[in-house]
């Protein structure tokens, strides 16, 4: 990106923190380490704080970077809280310290980063939330494979499963998101150079994470991402003037856990794509009662509800034993236009009976406006 249109992205943003007492949020995303999202953020600081703007540094990751300590000289900084964990002495971003010192706007980074053991809030994502709603303004950073709705993607993508993730009602609720992209071509280069990690760790990171094809994937869906939130954007402004989305989707789940989460994440994509409304419904039949299923599968069903509900949809659960049925209904009550399902595995006793959830549904949904969407 080139210093004009970087002052020009600068000058925008504080219009946007100008123009409302409520705390506004930006997020810069990348596809990857080293792409440059912290140096990007610290410049912006630097254009702020040269227009007479407030803003300090709550939390940045310099690396041990050259390029990006050089940035933090002159900002100023909010010192961090140190905890022990462990009989180690460790650093998080103070919160308390921030919400006093309460500048127009405050830099926080890594922002999928899961707390030490004894912070005020378990994410940071759940402090910038905080410092939001006190009337502060962010600017933040993290990494596309962060996204909870992208989780099973990305595992495909780079054979990791990545535990640190932030929900995507915390991305939708940004008031402006940046991608901040970069060739693969340059982002090798940078890690051959040693500007991302050390270089002893360079010809590992080259033969894993960092390979050509993965990186590829991970740009693309960073750019996809960026384009569907400018676009759910645009759609939020013209609901705003009358044009609101009639479309309520319909994410159903089970004690299967797996399919489960792949459903509720698809189900996140879709309606953060459509700027949709939408429900989880959990059907609990007589032999899926507290009393007859084992306390993993009760543990797993309470972690997706926590998981559909971060991620924005409404949760249901009822009680029934045609499951067919009970999601036609509910589909009706609610006028819902999708519905998103896992791909029913049919015991012995269904098969012997002919019965498939699956086909029985999409039979149940001939001829009416609601659509089906499978996920397997």
């Amino acid at each position: 990106m080139d210093a004009p249109e970087n002052i020009k992205k600068a000058d925008s943003f504080l219009n946007l923190i100008r123009s409302s007492k409520k705390g506004k949020f930006k997020i810069y995303i990348g596809l990857a380490a080293g792409v440059g999202k912290s140096y990007k953020m610290l410049e912006e600081a630097h254009k702020l704080l040269k227009s007479g703007v407030d803003v300090q540094i709550g939390y940045i990751e310099t690396h041990n970077r050259a390029e990006t300590e050089r940035l933090v000289a002159g900002l100023p900084v909010i010192p961090r809280k140190r905890l022990f964990y462990k009989g180690h002495s460790l650093e998080e971003m103070d919160i308390d310290a921030v919400l006093n010192a309460h500048p127009e706007v405050v830099i926080v980074d890594e922002l999928a980063h899961t707390n030490v053991q004894g912070s005020k809030n378990e994410k940071r994502w759940q402090d910038v939330m905080e410092i939001l709603d006190s009337g502060i303004n962010v600017i933040a950073a993290v990494n596309i494979q962060h996204i909870e709705s992208l989780n099973n993607v990305v595992q495909k993508v780079t054979g990791l499963e990545v535990t640190e993730r932030v929900p995507d009602s915390v991305i939708r609720s940004a008031d402006e998101v940046v991608n901040i992209d970069l060739t693969i071509d340059e982002l090798h280069q940078r890690l051959k150079e040693g500007k991302i990690y050390a270089m002893e760790k360079v010809d590992s990171a080259l033969r894993n994470f960092f390979q050509k094809e993965n990186l590829m994937q991970l740009r693309e869906l960073a750019l996809r991402e960026v384009a569907n939130q400018v676009e759910r954007k645009f759609d939020t402004e013209l609901t705003s003037k009358g044009h609101k989305s009639n479309d309520r989707f319909l994410c159903c789940i089970s004690t299967n856990n797996e399919i489960s989460k792949l459903s509720i994440r698809k189900a996140a994509r879709l309606a953060n794509r459509f700027d949709a409304e939408w429900f989880v419904l959990y059907i609990q039949t007589e032999a899926e009662s507290s009393d007859n299923i084992n306390l993993a599968a009760q543990r797993y069903l309470i972690n997706n509800f926590q998981l559909a509900t971060e991620m924005g949809a409404t949760v249901h659960r009822v009680k029934g034993n045609d499951i067919v049925q009970e999601i036609v209904a509910f589909a009706k009550e609610k006028n819902v236009t999708l519905v998103i399902c896992g791909a029913s595995d049919p015991g012995i006793w269904e098969k012997l009976k002919g019965k498939n959830i699956t086909r029985d549904l999409v039979k149940a949904f001939q001829g009416t406006e609601t659509d089906i969407f499978i996920v397997n």
